[in-house]
């Protein structure tokens, strides 16, 4: 049970790229804010043998700690896994945009092979 609750928490992290003064203005006015995203999910590993290019939908939670620059990020998976990549955020007046790329893996609960493939997104975050 541990094992599975390391792994949710894993899953929902990301790294937000931002020079330190723009992230700390935004953790000033926005430490928390939720959004939503989608884009095209490229099969990976076994799964590109079976599988081909599908889309992605998320909707998510982010975290903007004080005078830090990255945040951390929850997003919400029907299944627990983890992921790691990078993106580029731009705030704007109201809201921020980001487009991101992550390598995911995620374990699949009756015992199938874990499914990876690589999600590129564009978000937006109020």
């Amino acid at each position: 049970m541990k094992h599975s609750i390391f792994v949710a928490a894993l899953a929902g992290m990301a790294l937000a790229a931002a020079p330190l003064e723009a992230r700390a203005q935004v953790s000033m006015a926005k430490p928390v804010q939720i959004g939503f995203a989608g884009g095209a999910a490229l099969p990976t590993s076994d799964l590109s043998e079976t599988a081909n290019t599908g889309f992605n939908g998320t909707l998510t939670v982010g975290f903007n700690p004080a005078l830090v620059p990255v945040g951390i990020r929850v997003d919400g998976e029907s299944h627990f896994g983890w992921n790691v990549g990078g993106g580029i955020s731009m705030p704007l007046s109201g809201f921020d945009t980001f487009i991101e790329a992550r390598y995911n893996q995620v374990q699949m609960s009756n015992g199938d092979p874990s499914v990876k493939f690589i999600p590129i997104t564009f978000g937006i975050m109020f």
